[in-house]
């Protein structure tokens, strides 16, 4: 059986990795066994590395190190060709998440966010 390719916004994975036994365990799991592949760009990398160092969490360099780890080597790297044709967004930090789902052929977005929930209906993943 063919793996779910999906785009993981930043709040989504920090939920798995930072709660390990929270309601996104099955998440963390699913790509732990290789149910679910996690896409990720350069942009929304960057972006995960930018959060996890928000002093709010507390985290050291090693424990960085090891959420990380935990998460990065499971993923498929897409590159993200410009210009990308999505939605317009209110958020620009939103984007790198619809430009990844086009470019990486995402069969979903799986968010929290509002914003990327209020674009379903045109955008269909």
């Amino acid at each position: 059986m063919t793996p779910a390719r999906w785009v993981l916004d930043t709040n989504v994975i920090l939920s798995a990795l930072l709660f390990p036994s929270g309601r996104l365990t099955w998440l963390r799991d699913a790509w732990r066994s290789g149910t679910v592949v996690p896409l990720a760009s350069r942009e929304t990398t960057t972006e995960l590395i930018r959060v996890l160092h928000y002093p709010r969490f507390g985290l050291t360099t090693s424990q960085r190190e090891d959420l990380l780890a935990d998460y990065l080597p499971y993923c498929e790297s897409v590159t993200v060709p410009q210009p990308v044709t999505i939605p317009q967004c209110r958020d620009p930090f939103d984007r790198p998440f619809l430009e990844l789902a086009v470019a990486g052929r995402a069969d979903a977005l799986v968010t929290g966010v509002k914003d990327l929930l209020a674009l379903a209906q045109a955008f269909p993943i």
